[in-house]
């Protein structure tokens, strides 16, 4: 997070200075950081989540979806653009193609624009749209050809007038996930400049790999560059987030999902078994009663450890690892059966 409070102070006057400067018209890559707010960034992810629940419902695949951000070019935070809200566009497309060429959706965007100027000082400064590919292989946040089209156009047509325009590319699989959000921030390089190196990255770095390059940053991988993106929140919003989390946490306790419960008691049964080789113990499996058994089978270990400190060092981790185990048994237990108390489950 950012220092937030100063993101929602706008001096109209430097502002407008700043504008008619255009410092990013001599320095392709003038902006460094694009910082957006709370609001703005869960509108985003809900319209990108929206994408793939409406594409699974009709049976196919998740759907791409656009949209228009609100922002400005910070005048006090030189290389940052401060961006405050997005607006969802009636665009929907697949496979790295999603365009505003109907003339439906540019009068939609025509029409919004006059009200925001009538109502705010900030006007629209970019375009999100999402990647809702897979979760195989890298993070599908990165400009295609036509995106990078997209982009260019923008950019000459918004960043002369003041008003620098920015790209934003959202892989809404992977923040569901991940449960966190996964979007990065791009600008187009004009097409007179010329990268420091024919190999780098959006990144910045230099990766010698062809199919590697193409793979995570597409086939236009050296005519575009990422900026860092970060969250800006108020002091006053924060206060009330934390206090939030504070009060309601035990609702994301007893919402934690059970198929990481059971992947961690899975991983220390292994762990304990692991320990107690060579102790010619028997481990019975839970006769069918339990949740994993096909790695609780009864099992019978019979090499001998090394020398008698041996055994003892591996029963003594044994013995810890089986109080963790129990430890956690019981906490599971104990929150399911809360959890039927609580929601009156059977």
């Amino acid at each position: 997070m950012t220092d937030g409070d100063a993101m929602y102070k706008i001096d109209c006057d430097a502002l407008e200075a700043h504008r008619q400067a255009k410092p990013w018209m001599s320095d392709p890559t003038y902006f460094k950081t694009a910082t957006f707010s709370p609001s703005c960034t869960m509108k985003i992810l809900s319209h990108c989540h929206s994408g793939v629940i409406k594409g699974q419902k009709q049976g196919g695949k998740p759907i791409e979806v656009m949209g228009l951000l609100t922002g400005r070019p910070s005048p006090d935070i030189p290389g940052t653009l401060v961006i405050t809200d997005s607006f969802p566009l009636p665009i929907e497309g697949f496979e790295t193609r999603v365009i505003a060429d109907d003339q439906g959706v540019i009068n939609h965007m025509i029409e919004l624009g006059e009200i925001l100027e009538e109502l705010q000082v900030e006007k629209f400064c970019g375009w999100y749209h999402s990647h809702p590919f897979d979760l195989a292989g890298y993070q599908h946040t990165f400009l295609s050809n036509t995106d990078l089209s997209t982009q260019l156009q923008w950019q000459r047509s918004e960043d002369n007038h003041g008003n620098p325009w920015l790209g934003v590319v959202v892989d809404p699989l992977r923040s569901i996930a991940r449960q966190q959000c996964c979007m990065e921030s791009f600008r187009a390089y004009p097409p007179s400049y010329s990268p420091p190196s024919p190999n780098l990255c959006p990144d910045g770095s230099r990766v010698a790999g062809e199919a590697e390059r193409l793979e995570r940053w597409g086939a236009c991988f050296n005519r575009y560059y990422r900026l860092d993106t970060s969250y800006h929140m108020s002091a006053e919003s924060n206060a009330i987030v934390r206090r939030i989390n504070e009060d309601f946490s035990w609702v994301n306790d007893l919402r934690s999902g059970e198929a990481v419960g059971r992947d961690r008691l899975k991983s220390l049964r292994k762990s304990v078994g692991k320990s107690l080789a060579g102790h010619s113990v028997v481990r019975a499996g839970r006769g069918g009663g339990g949740d994993d058994n096909d790695d609780d089978a009864t099992t019978t270990t019979t090499a001998e450890p090394t020398g008698p400190d041996g055994r003892k060092e591996s029963m003594k981790k044994a013995v810890e690892e089986a109080r963790e185990l129990v430890a956690e048994e019981w906490v599971r237990k104990e929150k399911e059966a809360a959890k039927a108390r609580l929601f009156a489950e059977a």
